[in-house]
């Protein structure tokens, strides 16, 4: 299958982030190829918190299939990549995943990019960290993709 084929449209006119992918608004695109783009978090919960999305739309977590692992892979290779560019020295103190709906508040598929995790306030605690119910990671994301085919 095509990676286009897996997406919804190539841009979804009322989006957000369809609107920032396609350059539509005058938010700084810090990292970018031809599937993906990065951008900084409007409300950032950590000193790095990057926005990782795909160029073409796809909507939340949830609506994710097998097929897209190769997209999420990618998604959390450029967030590696943003945090070592912008020098963040210790990989394993991040957190990279998705907010589960309705919790979304962007239904165009976004992978949050969070360093140092170890220094995140209460209320990003909340929203990002470990605790939370409405906060799944990427691992665990690829993990049930790989197992059920779906996003629980």
């Amino acid at each position: 299958m095509e990676t286009r084929d897996l997406y919804q449209s190539s841009e979804n006119e009322e989006c957000l982030f369809c609107g920032i992918a396609n350059k539509q608004t005058g938010t700084e695109i810090i990292l970018s190829d031809n599937e993906l783009v990065c951008f900084r978090d409007s409300k950032p919960g950590a000193r790095h918190h990057y926005l990782i999305v795909p160029r073409s739309h796809v909507g939340n977590c949830k609506t994710l299939q097998k097929d897209h692992i190769p997209l999420v892979e990618q998604m959390e290779e450029m967030g590696r990549g943003i945090l070592e560019k912008n020098e963040v020295r210790d990989l394993d103190d991040v957190r990279m995943g998705f907010h589960l709906p309705p919790f979304s508040s962007v239904p165009h598929l976004h992978l949050h990019v969070l360093a140092p995790a170890s220094q995140m306030n209460s209320r990003s605690l909340v929203r990002y960290g470990p605790q939370s119910y409405w906060f799944i990671t990427v691992d665990k994301v690829l993990h049930q993709l790989k197992t059920n085919n779906k996003v629980k």
